[in-house]
Order: C-alpha cells, then sequence, then structure tokens
C-alpha cells in the first residue's frame, strides 16, 4: 500500500489539509485555462490540478482514493477513526498517508443510490448564480423540499440556438447525509466537500456542503506562489523601466542625429545658395561678355574702318564705351565710317576737331556704344527665345 501513497502503521488523528484560497471565479478561470497548457507534472508543483483525497464510507471501513484531472486512483482501504476519537486530536491519517497525498483537500464521496440527478434547462444569464438558481427548482424537480436537502448544480452544456444552458441538479437528503458524517468522527469537521459518484463510481463533480461547512485548507505553495508573483513584477517592472531607458537613449540618440543632420543640411543649403549665386554671376558675366565684342575684335575691326593716314593716340574701352583720339587728315568722314558695324553703334564726335600744324592733320575724339543697336539686340534676343 505504500506504493499507492499510504503509509503502513501509524494513528488517526488531525487533517492539516485546506483549500487553496481562491482569487474569484473570473480570474481562477483564467489561471486554469493558462495551467492546461502546461504538463501535468508542472501543474502540481506550481499549484494547480493538486487533485483531491476522496474518501467514500464502505461499512467499518473508509474507501482512499485520490482524484487528479479525469483520474481517479484507489489507494486503499483503511479502518473508520474511531468514534470516541477528540476532533482535536493528530491528523487520523497523518501516518497512513504520504505527505504529498496527506496535504490534498478531503471529500467525502456518496454511493449513487445516496443522491438524485436531474437535468434541467435554464437561460444562459443563470450561470453566474446557478447554486441559487437551481435551488428554487428542488420543489418542483425531486419529492423533496429545499430545507430537507443538501443539494448543488453543474452546467453540462450549452446551446447556440436558444442562448440556453443544459444543468444537472444534484441532491442528497440530509438524513442520508448526515450518518456518512457520523461514521468519519473526526475526519468530518475537515471536509472539504462531498460529491456524488456516478453508475461508474467517478465523482459528479459539484460540493453537497453548505459552503458554512467547507473546510478551506492552506495552501502549501501559497507562499511560493506570492513570492513568485513579487519576483514576477518585480521584473516585469524592471523590463518596463529598462525598455522605458532603452527609449529615452534612443529618443536622445535620434534627436542629437537629427540636430546634426539638420546643422549639415543648414550647411548644404548655404553652399547650395553660394552656388547658385555663383552660377548666377557666371551667367550674367557670360551673357555680358557675349554681348559686346572682344578687344581683338574691336581692334580688327577699327583696322579695316579706318583710312591710311589716320593714327591712334589712345584707344580705350570702359564696359560698353569705345573711345578713339587720334590725327587724321579725313576725321570729318570717321563717323561715317564706323556706322554700321556689328560691334558697336552710335559713333559720334565728343567735342570740336582741332587742327595740328605740325602734322597737317585734324586731332579727333570719338566715342561709340559697344554691341548692337538696342533695336537689334531686342530682335535677337526674341529669335533666340523663338528658336528655344
Amino acid at each position: 500500500m505504500s506504493r499507492l501513497g499510504i503509509r503502513p502503521g501509524g494513528r488517526l488523528g488531525d487533517i492539516g489539509a485546506r483549500f487553496r484560497p481562491g482569487a474569484g471565479g473570473a480570474l481562477r478561470w483564467w489561471a486554469t485555462s493558462l495551467a492546461a497548457w502546461l504538463p501535468a507534472r508542472w501543474r502540481r508543483v506550481l499549484g494547480f490540478d493538486r487533485g483531491r483525497l476522496l474518501m467514500q464510507v464502505d461499512g467499518d471501513g473508509l474507501q482512499l482514493r485520490v482524484q487528479r484531472g479525469d483520474a481517479v486512483e484507489d489507494l486503499g482501504r483503511v479502518p473508520l477513526p474511531a468514534a470516541d476519537a477528540e476532533p482535536a486530536a493528530a491528523d487520523p491519517l497523518a501516518k497512513l498517508l504520504a505527505p504529498a497525498v496527506a496535504d490534498l483537500p478531503r471529500w467525502l464521496l456518496l454511493a449513487p443510490a445516496h443522491g438524485l440527478r436531474r437535468r434541467l434547462r435554464l437561460p444562459a444569464a443563470a450561470a453566474g448564480r446557478l447554486r441559487d438558481v437551481a435551488g428554487f427548482e428542488i420543489d418542483r424537480q425531486t419529492p423533496f423540499s429545499a430545507d430537507a436537502v443538501v443539494y448543488d448544480a453543474r452546467v453540462v452544456g450549452r446551446r447556440d440556438g436558444d442562448g440556453q444552458l443544459d444543468a444537472e441538479l444534484v441532491v442528497v437528503p440530509r438524513h442520508v447525509l448526515e450518518p456518512q458524517l457520523a461514521a468519519l468522527g473526526p475526519l468530518a469537521g475537515r471536509l472539504a466537500g462531498v460529491d456524488a459518484a456516478t453508475a461508474g463510481g467517478v465523482p459528479v463533480a459539484v460540493n453537497l456542503l453548505p459552503p458554512a461547512q467547507r473546510h478551506r485548507s492552506r495552501d502549501p505553495w501559497l507562499l511560493w506562489n506570492l513570492a513568485l508573483a513579487a519576483v514576477a513584477a518585480l521584473l516585469v517592472v524592471a523590463l518596463a523601466w529598462q525598455l522605458l531607458d532603452n527609449r529615452r537613449d534612443a529618443a536622445d540618440a535620434l534627436e542629437q542625429r537629427i540636430a546634426a543632420d539638420a546643422a549639415a543640411g543648414r550647411r548644404a543649403a548655404a553652399e547650395r545658395q553660394q552656388l547658385a549665386g555663383l552660377i548666377a554671376g557666371q551667367a550674367f558675366l557670360d551673357r555680358s561678355r557675349a554681348e559686346r565684342p572682344t578687344a581683338i575684335e574691336v581692334v580688327d575691326e577699327l583696322t579695316r574702318r579706318l583710312p591710311d593716314g589716320t593714327y591712334l593716340e589712345k584707344l580705350s574701352i570702359d564696359d560698353r564705351r569705345l573711345m578713339l583720339i587720334g590725327l587724321s587728315r579725313e576725321a570729318a568722314a570717321l563717323v561715317g565710317r564706323l556706322q554700321g558695324s556689328p560691334l558697336w553703334h552710335s559713333p559720334a564726335l565728343a567735342g570740336a576737331l582741332q587742327p595740328d600744324p605740325a602734322s597737317g592733320r585734324d586731332r579727333f575724339t570719338l566715342v561709340a556704344e559697344l554691341g548692337p543697336p538696342p533695336d537689334a539686340a531686342a530682335a535677337a534676343k526674341e529669335d533666340a527665345d523663338d528658336r528655344r
């Protein structure tokens, strides 16, 4: 029997197992759903699915079973505690059960013949207070009154079509339950619940014991779970702080990079503006240079147009102004000779001619505007635009 979890020898006494305190239906469902993904061994280590110890009165003996999930394992049969045993005595099963089994919540399992089961169809809203709603159905569904029985209900299934749920009402007369509790002696005061067995011996999964009489056992893993929860909370806070710190560092680095890129962009914009100014200035100079002839072209044109016997003492090109100072025997005809040139326009004498007795020629000062006439320049520009 020791291999099944019972230790031979010892005496009967007090029970020390308690249920793990719940944290509410929704939280319990959420935690149980998450734990369902873990292996069975891990669930037992973490305090989920610890199982329960089933005790069934069988004559003068007590049949012990362990239920974990849907599996029920027989441990063996032990004698019932003595009727005169003190309730405050040591655990009657302490030396018979292994520590892992002795700490499980203990339930009384009733035989199928002791209870009555009825199927109910209830609105889906009744699921939150199923036991209270089922209590009003006892008089209609069973031959007993609500005061004469202990009862509980469980959800069997939900209907998708009409939004109702199928429930099962389980009732046991009090005059049937009380002898069972009396037979347990000191064990009765430490029951976490009372369940009924099906025809196959499997518990129905209800708790017929009134809530006020249920014994709550201390969870041996409660302190560990609280410690792990505190550590997990600290780790989450530390992780969140680290993430926030990383985000701050990333934001600072991004701000510095943006500032550096902005400075580089401003420098690039200034250089681009400077380059555009240089290009515009060069284009202006190129246009200005293209609009007026070069000095070589002007000298060549003058050489061909000035008559023989004309000497130049000074040739000056100041921006667009051409000035000639010299001596010539045909000084009066120079204006006519210089007219019609594509390199300048509007030639004219500046001042009166002055005879030079030494050379027998007349001294002249002649000016002209370099470049084509304004009308010709505008026409040339329009032609260039039209060609474009």
